[in-house]
């Protein structure tokens, strides 16, 4: 008989092979998401204690919520109008494969097959096996409806099934298995159930090795980060890990553990043209400040003919981000909204004035960007409730370059 092994959501496989891995779809999973789930190609009669190694094995699976694994999905490319393209394909080639004899029907619109899909909850068809059933009772709810024959499923008539859950399934298998995944995730109910890849019977069977499956998005598919500074790096990578931790192994950094290779904004743009110009395969995005100097070089990168793999942006503005407080001796002090100039123009996200060492008398001129003015920014001193304090005995909470208009202003 062999050994099968499936990618599955609440019971229903969307994809499965015999006797080999077949499709790898450990992107969609991360190494956390290894488990345990029943097997159903175990004799559980045999196995007397739940420990068993060998029970273990048999149901070693990855395991993941369909909402949870909604945002991979979409990374891997399988969002709503890249799954209409592929709907608009299979309506064309079911068109032209309609036999001559028989009336030719009109595929259901995208938005009709959406709503049909999404109609019934997976965990609301049943799944059982009644072997007195004949094909046309196991349909359950869908051997009535007439739309059926509208769904542009070219294989319909040559599909296995047992159930009412398994025949849905063959009707909607003409997709990719992760574009039905994400057609499912439109339904509330659909969203709690377990997306699972079961690997263990096939490794216990020997037709497979066990480091075959690993979890975590594939070198391919991930996306390379470029930033101007190495802060930017330890910002974005910690922001990641923190608010988006389900699909942070998505993204990888240029590595500046001994120095940032191409520091500045003119350096990354010249970075930006190489990679473009030596068609580097590698999906990339090039972060730029969002000062006047990163805008400038951002849109001259934008006038580049990148390659559909690149894209390039600027750090987004945040008005929470326009007031930092200062920690000095006294302890916290007043946010600096409340003694600076209104409408501070903060330019970076991920640039800090921490511990700057303390310099002679003088100020340097910068352009404000949001209104391409200078600025006369003095590192001199900075001023707490008790008097002027120098720099170098305050630390300053994620102050920018638009702080520095407050500094000089006051000293």
């Amino acid at each position: 008989m062999g050994t099968e092994i499936a990618l599955s959501i609440g019971g229903m496989d969307v994809a499965w092979s015999k006797n080999h891995r077949g499709i790898d779809h450990g992107s969609l999973f991360q190494q956390s998401d290894r488990g345990r789930a029943p097997s159903d190609q175990t004799d559980y009669e045999y196995y007397q204690d739940r420990d068993d190694p060998e029970l273990a094995l048999m149901e070693a699976s990855f395991v993941r919520k369909l909402a949870d694994m909604v945002p991979r999905l979409e990374l891997l490319g399988h969002t709503l109008p890249s799954i209409e393209l592929e709907y608009a394909r299979a309506v064309e080639y079911w068109a032209e494969n309609q036999s001559e004899e028989e009336p030719t029907k009109e595929a259901l619109s995208f938005q009709e097959f959406i709503a049909f899909a999404t109609k019934h909850a997976v965990g609301d068809l049943d799944d059982t096996l009644d072997l007195k059933l004949d094909d046309e009772k196991r349909k359950g709810r869908f051997a009535s409806l007439s739309l059926v024959d509208n769904v542009p499923n070219a294989n319909l008539w040559d599909r296995s099934f047992y159930s009412e859950r398994s025949y849905f399934g063959s009707i909607l298998d003409f997709l990719h298995p992760y574009s039905i995944l994400r057609v499912l995730s439109n339904n509330a109910e659909n969203l709690e159930l377990n997306v699972t890849w079961q690997y263990g019977p096939l490794v216990e069977a020997g037709w497979a090795e066990l480091d075959e499956f690993v979890g975590d998005a594939r070198r391919r598919e991930r996306f390379l980060i470029a930033t101007e500074g190495s802060s930017d790096v330890h910002v974005l990578q910690h922001a990641f890990n923190l608010l988006r931790p389900g699909v942070s192994d998505f993204f990888r950094f240029v590595d500046v553990s001994e120095g940032h290779p191409f520091s500045g904004t003119g350096q990354l743009r010249k970075f930006a043209e190489g990679l473009a110009k030596i068609d580097v395969q590698n999906q990339t995005v090039f972060v730029f400040d969002n000062d006047a100097e990163g805008v400038e070089a951002s849109q001259k990168v934008a006038s580049m003919k990148l390659p559909a793999n690149m894209r390039n942006m600027v750090l987004p503005d945040h008005d929470t981000l326009r007031s930092f407080p200062i920690l000095g001796p006294d302890g916290v002090q007043t946010p600096i909204s409340t003694v600076a100039p209104p409408r501070l123009n903060v330019t970076s996200i991920s640039r800090f004035l921490v511990g700057r060492p303390h310099r002679r008398r003088g100020a340097t001129s910068r352009k404000n960007s949001a209104a391409g003015t200078a600025l006369s920014i003095s590192r001199r001193a900075i001023f707490s409730h008790s008097g002027r304090l120098p720099l170098k005995h305050c630390r300053v909470l994620g102050m920018t370059r638009s702080v520095s208009k407050w500094c000089s202003m006051r000293s």
